[in-house]
């Protein structure tokens, strides 16, 4: 139920079709009383089946905007008058970025930029309370800060950035407008950076959904390397609050890392997946770990992401309700007991029936990503 007590805002979320963008938007319509004005591209990582039903309900409102057009954006701003926007649209898949670096750049880079300046421009534009409470929060990446070693410390927010492909280092290009936005025009900003999201409603092309339909079609479960790459992993429900209490509570200017205190090399990870898909859908040929096939290892590969948590704990109380082990059952239990959703994105009926564009599903082939 909504929380009647909150006053009532409009959040303007960009990529609120995508996995974490669409449980924000999940989130704020069932929890609280705000308008909800999802701005997405609808790519072929945006779903508004994602939504749930948040996606009818009348303090939803959907605009199909690209953020690098300025003046759908400018449109945007100016009829729906948001007080804060959530900025989460973003080119995600770090593979994808090794193809094709040129939309990586495009989207995250100057879409950040032109939506900073239609913020600017609708900020600059409003008076008294209103104009004090505005919110700019720009969600990012731990792959910004690079990897590190077996035994390095867990990154700060003061870690300096390092990232190490195409997709990190147009993620880190964003995070430095915003805060030259910040510090050059008064822009009020918060950033997160996040580690490894997982979660229902995910993307296929990831993870943990993909060894997940693998190793319910019989398919290889291929890791990179060795798997022994590590991974600090973050339940969405839990990011999704994380960065609600950010916006509302978090310093202007400041950054705070999120994670889930959950370190996990890949190969743990998806052994723990066979595990609980063998107890939930026994497979009569025998145990799913012996569809483990070890692939050449990406270009690149960070081989180890943790974020040290402390900042967000100590000034806004948020810590994460679910441990690796519960986050990880509701995952596979809601991919088991939702085939509808998954099986309408890998045959990319999502797309030519809801909206409308063509026959093409772009899907990448059965690779694993971290």
């Amino acid at each position: 139920m909504s929380d009647t007590s909150e006053p009532a805002r409009t959040i303007l979320v960009t990529g609120g079709a995508g996995f974490i963008g669409s449980a924000v938007v999940r989130q704020y319509v069932a929890e609280t009383s705000a308008v909800v004005v999802n701005v997405d591209k609808l790519t072929y990582a945006g779903n508004l089946e994602s939504l749930g039903p948040a996606r009818h309900d009348p303090r939803h409102r959907f605009e199909r905007v690209d953020i690098c057009d300025r003046a759908k954006l400018d449109r945007v701003f100016r009829e729906h008058r948001p007080d804060a926007v959530m900025h989460l649209a973003a080119e995600s898949h770090v593979d994808r970025s090794i193809d094709g670096p040129a939309e990586f750049i495009r989207t995250n880079v100057f879409g950040t930029y032109t939506l900073l300046e239609a913020a600017r421009a609708y900020w600059s534009g409003l008076e008294g309370e209103r104009r004090e409470r505005f919110r700019f929060h720009h969600v990012s990446t731990d792959e910004v800060y690079g990897d590190l070693g077996p035994e390095d410390s867990a990154f700060t927010e003061t870690t300096p950035y390092a990232p190490s492909s195409p997709y990190s280092a147009s993620k880190a290009s964003s995070d430095h407008l915003v805060r030259v936005w910040h510090r050059t025009y008064g822009l009020p900003v918060v950033i997160t950076n996040c580690s490894n999201n997982y979660g229902p409603y995910q993307f296929p092309e990831k993870l943990i959904p993909l060894m997940i339909l693998n190793a319910l079609e019989g398919k290889p479960l291929p890791v990179y390397g060795r798997g022994d790459n590590v991974r600090d992993w973050l339940y969405v429900e839990d990011h999704a609050r994380a960065l609600r209490r950010v916006l509302d509570e978090g310093r202007v200017g400041e950054t705070y890392n999120i994670g889930g205190g959950a370190e996990r090399t890949n190969l743990e990870v998806v052994r723990a997946i066979c595990r609980l898909v063998d107890q939930l859908r026994p497979d009569p040929e025998g145990p799913r770990e012996r569809r483990i096939r070890f692939v050449t290892d990406r270009p690149g590969h960070d081989r180890r992401y943790a974020m040290d948590t402390a900042k967000i704990e100590r000034e806004l109380g948020w810590r994460p309700r679910e441990t690796f082990e519960t986050g990880l059952a509701k995952t596979v239990r809601w991919y088991l007991d939702n085939p509808g959703w998954w099986r309408r994105v890998q045959d990319g009926t999502y797309r030519r029936e809801r909206l409308g564009l063509g026959s093409e599903a772009s899907q990448r082939p059965n690779v694993p990503a971290s």
